[in-house]
């Protein structure tokens, strides 16, 4: 017989989400770094404070959206709760957005 799922035990997986989630948050402080010095370099230009801007507010949406998850992750609600699709969206997004901002400043 199994037991119900509210007594399963999560062992350290809510511990491996929340240091993955701090990682992944660390990977996009620098990302978000690297995309304003390269936006920079060379002196400031319309374009590359506009480019620093929008890499700065997308780095601040993943921020707030990780720091939430990381938060109900550490309270011990994470352990039966998912990550809701709105949360899970919007952390996707910014990643992506990031990512293409990155690309458009190489180019």
């Amino acid at each position: 017989m199994t037991a119900p799922a509210r007594d399963r035990d999560p062992g350290l997986q809510p511990e491996r989400t929340r240091l993955a989630w701090r990682r992944t948050t660390l990977s996009s402080t620098v990302a978000a770094v690297l995309a304003v010095k390269a936006a920079l370099h060379g002196g400031p230009s319309p374009l590359g404070v506009v480019s620093c801007a929008l890499c700065c507010a997308l780095w601040l949406g993943f921020l707030v959206v990780a720091h939430r998850r990381i938060r109900t992750l550490a309270s011990g609600a994470g352990r039966t709760t998912a990550l809701g699709p709105r949360d899970a969206t919007a952390a996707t997004l910014c990643t992506v957005a990031i990512a293409a901002c990155a690309v458009a400043l190489v180019f």
